[in-house]
């Protein structure tokens, strides 16, 4: 049995030389696919799922890997991921040190995976491994991202499936990514667009719409979504206001992040212009109809949104240092090639 290295760093140096290398290739033929998979307590589990992909993935063509995330698991799934990496090499497992949470676990997949299509699931055989084919066929018409649609559920409705509606009907509107269902862990991407997004929080339900600054061409399909019979689910109701926090998140990264002057500033503008209308306005009353101002808390208020204005004027020019120098300093590309044709 391979060795498998515990120190995060190592790790990372891993990953690292594998892309410098070029170590995509299994012997003389290139990793065409790979299944990324977090996991964290699902020792009930993760055999199972071994052998529903194992069926699934040795049907298809060409050469893949399953790369299971142990997120921390103090259970003994770490334990089973051994046994299954014993019976089969392309299972392969990084462990983290600690739970980390589920978007970070799948960053660490998504930098090690060497395949040109990377396919994400769910540790908990609430995905169906068998709607993977399908999934490829949608993307060889041209997609860059083939997202699952659990159309029928088999989730809690109130702590569950209603907050998820609202949730992806917020997300299409505001970024113009229409899925019925972001938040459906079974989709497939190609490489390209994932090494172009940096994940955070608990973003990795958002990568469509992340990446719909790039110009990606989204496509949906309806999975098979089962109840989960072992283990334990591990969100809740308190998601809401978490997926609430990530919606505006996003939506500031991809409309404001390159240019935050203009939220800013608009808002600083617009504050500012305000009172001083209302100002200028109790000034006038002050010297031609002797209005006193002290007793008037509408001079207070608009004397305040003069410098809140102000304040957020100068947020914004420091906003635009700060974003110049990141993407200056770091070499960070504002555009995605898709292609280059010279030839």
């Amino acid at each position: 049995m391979n060795k498998i290295t515990y120190n995060t760093v190592n790790i990372n140096n891993r990953i690292k030389y594998k892309n410098k290398n070029n170590s995509c290739k299994n012997g003389n033929k290139k990793i065409g696919l790979s299944v990324v998979i977090p996991v964290y307590n699902e020792e009930e589990n993760v055999i199972t799922l071994y052998e529903e992909l194992q069926s699934v993935l040795e049907k298809l063509p060409g050469i893949y890997e399953v790369i299971l995330v142990d997120d921390g698991s103090s259970d003994k799934t770490f334990k089973n991921l051994l046994e299954i990496h014993r019976k089969n090499k392309n299972f392969k497992i990084i462990k983290l040190r600690r739970n980390f949470g589920q978007t970070q676990a799948m960053k660490a997949g998504f930098e090690y995976a060497a395949g040109q299509i990377i396919i994400t699931l769910d540790a908990d055989l609430q995905n169906d491994p068998e709607d993977i084919p399908r999934i490829l066929e949608k993307m060889e018409e041209g997609y860059d991202i083939v997202s699952g649609w659990r159309k029928n559920r088999k989730d809690k409705t109130v702590t569950r499936k209603i907050p998820s509606i609202i949730a992806n009907r917020i997300i299409s509107g505001l970024f113009g990514v229409r899925l019925h269902d972001f938040g459906c862990t079974l989709k497939a991407y190609r490489k390209e667009v994932i090494e172009n997004i940096e994940l955070y929080g608990e973003m990795h339900r958002y990568i469509p719409a992340l990446a719909s600054w790039m110009g990606i061409k989204v496509a949906e399909i309806p999975v098979n979504h089962r109840p989960r019979k072992a283990g334990k689910a591990k969100y809740g109701i308190s998601r809401t206001i978490r997926v609430i926090l990530d919606i505006i998140t996003i939506k500031f990264l991809l409309t404001y992040s390159k240019k935050p002057m203009q939220i800013f500033g608009l808002i600083g503008v617009t504050a500012a212009l305000v009172g001083t209308v209302i100002t200028a306005w109790l000034i006038v009353e002050r010297l031609f109809f002797d209005q006193p101002l002290s007793t008037r808390p509408l001079f207070i208020l608009s004397i305040s949104m003069i410098f809140i204005g102000a304040q957020l004027i100068t947020m914004g020019l420091l906003g635009e240092v700060m974003m110049r120098t990141y993407h200056e300093g770091a070499g960070k590309p504002t555009y995605v090639i898709k292609e280059i044709i010279d030839k």
